[in-house]
């Protein structure tokens, strides 16, 4: 009887510890963040000052910046766009930003130093991100929840497929691009083919409620919920799960071989790992001090976050 107890107080010892972190490297951008990819050793970041800013993780330094040109606002004021969605393929970066006029956007591709507008107000598209497909393709999430293929060449769109009738949160790629997650305030996802725009698979029954964030790597997806839940789907079979939080859930991560997930699930910011498979939590990440808009995993220890400030932070789970 006593080594059955002591096997059981063991075993929930061992369930409800987890370590706590501080972030390894601080890194300051120009203007609030809002949007971070990875390229090979570039943190590719956006800021509401009208920039694009890359930063070598491995060098600890800044190594590019794009800086827009100026807009007029509601009141005629020249003044810096915020950049809401960058991303970068092969040697062209791409920029998604506001125009200043009637929540219409001006995207952007920048190859060799030049810099080429692909979209502006005229167009009346209201997208919220962007990424590259390949180098002749641009998959928007407008806010409309249309998804819209643009074609770089031709600046022309070549399909828009209208996902549901709620307001769009997010999309997320998988890894070789083929598919896209699309998330939406109720809490549906719908996964599309991105070549073709057609809807291979509607996930629903996890989150009631809006999903701010998703991930999509191998056939799992994460869905950061409105509702308190960090959604876990099998892309495949269309089962899901979720992990109860105590607060809204602003963001999510997947470590590129799905084994652990990061949530950011508690009114101090701080980023939550678990096991995705047990749900059993490993991590506590503490040091983000405003509202996380982004986790993004390197490998299976390093990862990133940013929040509504000027700070980036970098974190080793092996510390």
């Amino acid at each position: 009887m006593k080594k059955i107890l002591i096997t059981l107080i063991l075993s929930f010892s061992w369930l409800f510890s987890f370590t706590s972190l501080s972030p390894i490297l601080t890194i300051e951008v120009n203007g609030t963040s809002k949007d971070m990819v990875l390229f090979n050793n570039e943190l590719i970041i956006a800021t509401d000052n009208g920039l694009l800013q890359v930063y070598d993780y491995e060098q600890k330094k800044f190594i590019k910046e794009i800086q827009l040109p100026k807009v007029k606002d509601f009141m005629g004021d020249l003044v810096s766009p915020r950049v809401f969605s960058v991303d970068k393929i092969e040697t062209q970066y791409l920029l998604l930003s506001d125009s200043g006029k009637g929540g219409y956007v001006n995207m952007w591709v920048e190859k060799k130093g030049v810099l080429t507008q692909l979209l502006n107000a005229k167009v009346k598209m209201a997208a919220i991100k962007a990424r590259f497909i390949d180098e002749k393709h641009i998959l928007l999430g407008l806010l409309s929840n249309e998804a819209v293929l643009f074609n770089v060449l031709t600046k022309k769109e070549i399909y828009r497929v209208q996902l549901n009738e709620s307001k769009f949160s997010d999309f997320a790629l998988n890894d070789d691009k083929s598919q896209a997650v699309f998330a939406c305030e109720s809490g549906v996802l719908n996964i599309i083919d991105s070549k073709s725009g057609k809807i291979v698979k509607v996930l629903k029954g996890v989150n009631v409620d809006n999903v701010y964030k998703v991930d999509f790597k191998k056939e799992i997806i994460s869905g950061a919920g409105q509702d308190r839940r960090g959604s876990i789907y099998n892309a495949l079979t269309g089962m899901g799960t979720y992990i109860e939080g105590s607060f809204l859930i602003y963001a999510t991560g997947l470590s590129p071989s799905t084994n652990s997930v990061a949530f950011a699930m508690d009114e101090q910011n701080n980023i939550s790992i678990y096991k995705r498979k047990s749900k059993v939590k490993i991590a506590e990440l503490k040091g983000q001090k405003s509202t996380l808009n982004n986790i993004v995993f390197k490998d299976e220890n390093i990862l990133f976050s940013s929040s509504d400030d000027n700070n980036v932070l970098m974190w080793n789970l092996k510390q």
